[in-house]
């Protein structure tokens, strides 16, 4: 399975920050938002990525993330020119994709205390997604249960929501996507829809949907406020546990895809920093358990 993160759009909600850097390289708490839905990938075992975002930004993902290899993984780049909906991203992916199914998350979603690993893992065939319950799900797309827990129906930010289980920003699809994306008719404003490619799935009865547990967080740092109570979360958490969340470098190491040598040499070449220190902590955890 490939890996997309959509790291495009104006960020207009977040102004003035997004004239100085685009919303997933904000700071959260501690570290660039875009590691958090990169780390999501990498501990749910995907190796191989594809990083769609504006033609102004991409050269600053570039150089943020490279080409992976540092993390055991590969990090494609392709352009988003104008946003046009989170679904245009497998039109754009498309070469990338090839025969594969493919997972994609959005770069301002933040997770913590989830397991995708199986999720990404078992997927066979038509697509998965994700539940999750909110107090506010008329800002979302929103899935109906019916009485025997399966989706019933799916509506993009609903006026009277059906139920308050919101849909995160992260979806599984096998190849048909790319099909059913490119037979899709922009919405009203304009885009392709993700809730119309899931509405798709639904239609042909192999839609999935996965409810997330009530120990899981799932933050979505969009605004202002959002940025701002995710840094916190994440902060909290942190400094409680003595554990990174959202550390791309560590999630590699625990994959497999870093020997200890090789994650210890990336720790090594940081700029001496908290990050760092924590980085070189962690091989030392390992030493002393070895």
């Amino acid at each position: 399975m490939k890996g997309i993160i959509l790291a495009g759009g104006a960020g207009s909600r977040l102004y003035p920050l997004t004239l100085v850097a685009s919303k997933q390289l904000q700071p959260v708490y501690d570290k660039p938002m875009i590691y958090h839905p990169l780390t999501t990938l990498i501990e749910g075992g995907i190796r191989e990525i594809c990083l769609v975002s504006t033609p102004i930004d991409l050269p600053r993902f570039r150089q943020l993330l490279g080409d992976g290899s540092r993390m055991g993984i590969s990090i494609e780049y392709r352009e988003q020119a104008r946003p046009e909906g989170i679904a245009q991203a497998f039109l754009i992916a498309e070469s990338f994709i090839g025969n594969d199914a493919v997972a994609l998350i959005l770069g301002d979603n933040i997770f913590h205390g989830a397991d995708f690993a199986s999720a990404f893992g078992h997927f066979e065939r038509g697509a998965t997604i994700f539940g999750y319950q909110v107090l506010d799900p008329e800002r979302y797309g929103v899935v109906e249960f019916d009485g025997s827990g399966k989706a019933a129906s799916i509506e993009e930010k609903p006026a009277t929501p059906k139920s308050n289980y919101a849909v995160p920003g992260l979806y599984i699809y096998d190849n048909d996507v790319v099909a059913i994306v490119k037979n899709l008719k922009p919405s009203a404003r304009g885009e392709l829809e993700i809730t119309a490619v899931n509405m798709e799935y639904l239609t042909r009865g192999t839609l999935r949907v996965e409810k997330l547990h009530r120990g899981m967080a799932w933050l979505d740092a969009g605004t202002s406020t959002s940025l701002h109570d995710a840094s916190a979360y994440v902060q909290t958490i942190e400094k409680r546990t003595g554990i990174k969340v959202g550390c791309p470098e560590e999630a590699a190491y625990h994959r497999g895809f870093l020997s200890i040598s090789q994650f210890e040499e990336i720790a090594n070449a940081m700029p001496c920093c908290e990050y760092r220190s924590y980085l070189q902590s962690v091989v030392k955890q390992v030493g002393r358990t070895n």
